[in-house]
């Protein structure tokens, strides 16, 4: 998956559209189903715990099929974008220890995982306004920087491939 630059004000306008939008379709879609299948079958205990239940158990299968079906329109764009870059960097996260054990012992891949890893995380931290841990971000990047003078190392993101991660 490329890096590529995302407009941070549209990111937020349509994420926080996008969340209020799921947010009260799944809440006027559950309440619909739920009291139409209360209506539809009368419990004569007076507990509609399960009809409720599947009330918001479909309406939350509607809305992410919707979404799915809708995740390339150009309205999500960046949203979706973000969403598969968040996916991606978990995958180097759950491996980091075996990958900063590689790249400081010269692995050219494990470096240039890590240089991916540390672009994305600045490019979705900067969308989301949090800059508490840039500090220790640049600390990290300086260090793989040394690591890759050191090896002579050329880190270049555009040649990242999530399948570099099945060697660790």
């Amino acid at each position: 998956m490329k890096l590529i630059s995302v407009d941070k004000t549209r990111y937020r306008k349509h994420f926080n559209q996008l969340l209020f939008g799921c947010a009260l379709c799944l809440a006027i879609l559950s309440l619909l189903i739920s009291y139409t299948l209360i209506a539809l079958f009368p419990d004569p205990s007076g507990s509609h715990f399960h009809w409720n239940a599947i009330g918001v158990l479909v309406s939350a299968a509607l809305v992410g099929f919707i979404l799915y079906k809708y995740r390339h329109h150009p309205y999500f764009t960046e949203v979706y974008y973000v969403w598969q870059l968040k996916q991606s960097l978990n995958k180097i996260t759950r491996k980091m220890r075996k990958i900063e054990a590689a790249a400081k012992q010269g692995n050219p891949d494990a470096m240039l995982i890590l240089q991916y890893s540390y672009s994305g995380s600045r490019l979705l931290w900067k969308l989301d306004d949090n800059t508490l841990i840039m500090d220790e971000l640049a600390v990290k990047q300086t260090e793989l920087n040394n690591l890759a003078e050191k090896y002579h190392v050329s880190l270049n993101i555009d040649k990242y491939n999530e399948t570099l991660l099945q060697n660790f």
